[in-house]
């Protein structure tokens, strides 16, 4: 019997399986993709990960800036310099000289990415369990049955659920978790479950040449909202923009968005924006272990996120919430992420 099993290795798992490791306690963790890292995904390339899901934090967050020293990754401001661009209903762009919208956040050498190379450097691999799907938690007696899809069953003192709770909503539990419970996972929104990203990687950052911050908004589209995404000091230069399409339209229209993407940069920045050296495009609601049907529908505000009070205690506190979405503090942001796990008594786990 496992003293602790967790579920999902996004940061908030991996942040917690690097705090009980460190306290010398017994741990699995169990992953339903083929990689290690949920909401922090990259586009490699020039020796860089660019991100495709969150990139930024900001001065008085302290946890990721203590990891960041710890893994000796270097920290830099989001580029700022330069003039907005403007793109209006009908395509035309105007320039304006107005304050970058993200002056003053933070990004890391490397991207978000390093965080959970440097995570991963230091845990067991044979005790983070990739492809492993858990459908099921079953308590018996003193343990907690875990069954993945494929039928293998693993038994646990304690369990710890750190994927998004509408995505934990649809784990069987037995016995059923209380009604409020279950409502609290099923009406708590995830974060980014309906945005969809695209980025573009070019050898250098050529608008910055002209003048530009790299940043934009837009009211013609597809993307509504676009920032400079280049590695630190400038090469590869990359920009990176929100998409402004609805959920539903984007899976038929997925190879002509990246070429509408590709065409509104070129509007925005020239010419040369529209031969970039590799280019992704990042749906986040058709990441069936981040998303649900619930999440398609974007956020009109930040969430007041929190520890709801109705996944507390549950199955005599041997089976825990440990996200982002039930952060204490900074929730939805990769600190909510590290104080949801830095939340967790790791002492509990003997």
């Amino acid at each position: 019997m496992k003293d602790t099993i967790i579920i999902g290795g996004g940061l908030s798992g991996l942040a917690l399986a690097d705090r009980l490791d460190r306290a010398g306690r017994d741990w699995l963790l169990l992953e339903a993709r083929d990689r290690v890292g949920g909401r922090i995904a990259g586009l490699s390339y020039g020796g860089t990960s660019f991100d495709l899901g969150p990139a930024w934090f900001w001065p008085g967050q302290p946890r990721i800036a203590a990891l960041a020293e710890r893994f000796c990754i270097t920290v830099f401001e989001q580029y700022a310099s330069g003039a907005t661009c403007y793109e209006n209903t009908d395509g035309s762009v105007q320039r304006v000289d107005a304050p970058s919208a993200m002056a003053g956040s933070l990004r890391l050498a490397g991207g978000m990415r390093a965080l959970v190379e440097g995570l991963i450097a230091d845990l067991d691999p044979s005790r983070l369990r990739l492809e492993t799907p858990v459908i099921a938690l079953s308590r018996e007696g003193d343990g907690i049955t875990v069954t993945a899809q494929e039928g293998e069953t693993l038994l646990a003192k304690r369990v710890v659920i750190a994927v998004p709770p509408r995505i934990a909503a649809g784990i069987t539990f037995d016995p059923p978790l209380p009604d409020n419970a279950l409502r609290a996972l099923s009406t708590i929104p995830t974060w980014m479950g309906a945005v969809a990203k695209f980025v573009a990687v070019y050898e250098r950052p050529f608008w910055r040449e002209t003048g530009l911050s790299g940043d934009a908004m837009s009211r013609h589209g597809p993307m509504v909202e676009i920032h400079d995404a280049s590695a630190m000091g400038g090469t590869p230069g990359a920009l990176f923009g929100f998409l402004g399409v609805p959920v539903e339209h984007r899976a038929t229209l997925r190879d002509q968005l990246a070429d509408a993407c590709l065409a509104q940069f070129g509007r925005l920045f020239g010419k040369a924006a529209l031969t970039p050296v590799a280019t992704h495009l990042a749906d986040w609601a058709r990441e069936p272990f981040t998303a649900t049907d619930a999440d398609h529908q974007p956020l009109a505000a930040h969430p007041a996120y929190g520890p709801p009070p109705a996944l507390s205690g549950l199955w005599d506190g041997h089976l825990k919430f440990v996200v982002t979405e039930t952060a204490p503090e900074h929730g939805g942001f990769t600190e909510g992420a590290l104080a949801a796990a830095f939340s967790y008594d790791s002492s509990a786990a003997i």
